[in-house]
């Protein structure tokens, strides 16, 4: 890697405390580029390089902030980056909008009248039914620590992107599972692998995908993660509000928080329907 990208990544660790993921994403966005010094054909050419290579204007994008991210430092001004910063930037891809993958009522309903036996089967039970009632991504899952679960107070300390903590209050149902779980569980980490270790993301979609075959379920894509889909829908078609929806994801801007939470065709039958002239009597 060029020295000039490895000196961005290192004052990123070291100065603006990323955490290694986000110095991984840096350095994959990074290779990309021909130049630490890129004029505006090299950065035309990082983009169609992607393209060429098939990645969707989601990825794309992705690598496009950090890439923009390394064009706002190299430029030395220290200010935030803004519109009006003078420097070089990469214009983001137009992303085609699409329904986000979740689960039905019904799923959720068959996950949570399971009774799982077996150590294993009742940690990816108790894992499952987490990430349904608080909508945590499923690597805020795998770091709690039982210190981070305040039974008392149905409170869960997570520990997001960006090394930002927040606290997300859990049910009562829920609760009697953790409980319970912490009764089989002699290890720090709430869900540990079979060595007390954090349990890969494979192991992870394996089981969910095993356990959704057995009580019949067709998993959606992107399996885990629409879990957290399925949170962010109820939660607003439930009454929540969306800025309760955005602390309770951990989003910093409100526009990712409505970007998971789209409402299906039915809901939007629902509303019409009761807001409808024609209907009203």
């Amino acid at each position: 890697m060029e020295p000039r990208f490895e000196q961005f990544i290192q004052e990123k660790k070291y100065l603006a405390n990323v955490s290694p993921a986000t110095c991984e994403w840096y350095k994959q966005s990074l290779n990309w580029l021909s130049s630490p010094s890129p004029d505006g054909a090299a950065l035309k050419d990082f983009v169609m390089r992607m393209r060429a290579q098939g990645l969707t204007a989601t990825s794309c994008n992705c690598r496009i902030r950090a890439v923009n991210s390394y064009l706002h430092w190299a430029s030395g001004q220290g200010t935030k980056c803004c519109a009006a910063c003078s420097h070089l930037k990469v214009p983001r891809l137009k992303e085609e909008q699409r329904i986000l993958p979740t689960f039905s009522v019904e799923d959720v309903q068959k996950i949570a009248r399971h009774k799982p036996k077996g150590f294993y089967a009742v940690r990816l039970h108790v894992f499952v039914l987490t990430l349904i009632d608080c909508g945590c991504r499923s690597g805020e899952a795998m770091g709690l620590r039982w210190p981070d679960v305040d039974f008392d107070n149905l409170l869960l300390k997570l520990h997001g992107k960006g090394a930002k903590d927040r606290l997300v209050p859990f049910s009562f149902e829920l609760r009697r599972h953790l409980w319970r779980w912490r009764q089989l569980c002699k290890w720090d980490l709430v869900f540990p692998s079979h060595q007390g270790q954090w349990l890969g993301r494979r192991d992870q979609l394996r089981d969910v995908k095993i356990l959704c075959k057995r009580l019949g379920i067709v998993p959606p894509a992107r399996t885990i993660h629409a879990f957290r889909h399925t949170f962010a829908v109820n939660y607003l078609r439930r009454g929540g509000s969306v800025f309760h929806l955005q602390k309770m994801l951990g989003h910093s801007t409100l526009d990712m928080t409505r970007r998971y939470a789209n409402l299906n065709t039915q809901d939007l039958q629902d509303v019409h329907e009761r807001v409808s002239l024609l209907s009203a009597r």
